[in-house]
C-alpha cells in the first residue's frame, strides 16, 4: 500500500518545539518533491514548507520563517519539520504530500500522496 504517515504532533507550551516527519511506505520518496501544511479549525488548508526531491530548493511561509525547518533523509525515506519558537497561532492539523512537480504539490496543493495528518497545539 502506498501511503504517507505523518507523527511527531502533540500538545506543547507556546515557545516549545516539535518535530514532525512525513515517512513513505509503498514508494521511495527520492524522486518527490514534498509539502507541509495544515488547517486550523474554521480556517483553510496553508501551505507551511516545501521541499524539492533533491533538496536543493526549499520554500517557507513567511508565518514560519527562522522558525521552521523543512528536511529530508532520503535513507530513511522521510522527511521532517522541525518546528521551534511554537506560537498558539501554529495549532492546526499538519498534512504532509508528495508529488513529483514541485509546483503542483507547494504552489497547487495537489499533491500525487496525502498523510491523515497529525494534530499540533500549541497552548499553555
Amino acid at each position: 500500500q502506498l501511503q504517507l504517515v505523518e507523527s511527531g504532533g502533540g500538545l506543547v507550551q507556546p515557545g516549545g518545539s516539535l518535530r514532525l516527519s512525513c515517512a513513505a511506505s509503498g514508494f521511495t520518496l527520492d524522486y518527490y518533491a514534498i509539502g507541509w501544511f495544515r488547517q486550523a479549525p474554521g480556517k483553510e488548508r496553508e501551505g507551511v514548507s516545501c521541499i524539492s526531491s533533491s533538496g536543493g530548493s526549499i520554500i517557507y511561509a513567511d508565518s514560519v520563517k527562522g522558525r521552521f525547518t523543512i528536511s529530508r533523509d532520503n535513507d530513511k525515506n522521510t522527511v521532517y519539520l522541525q518546528m521551534n519558537s511554537l506560537r498558539a497561532e501554529d495549532t492546526a492539523v499538519y498534512y504532509c504530500a508528495a508529488d513529483e512537480l514541485l509546483f503542483r504539490v507547494c504552489d497547487r496543493q495537489r499533491g500525487k500522496y496525502w498523510g491523515p495528518g497529525t494534530q499540533v497545539t500549541v497552548s499553555s
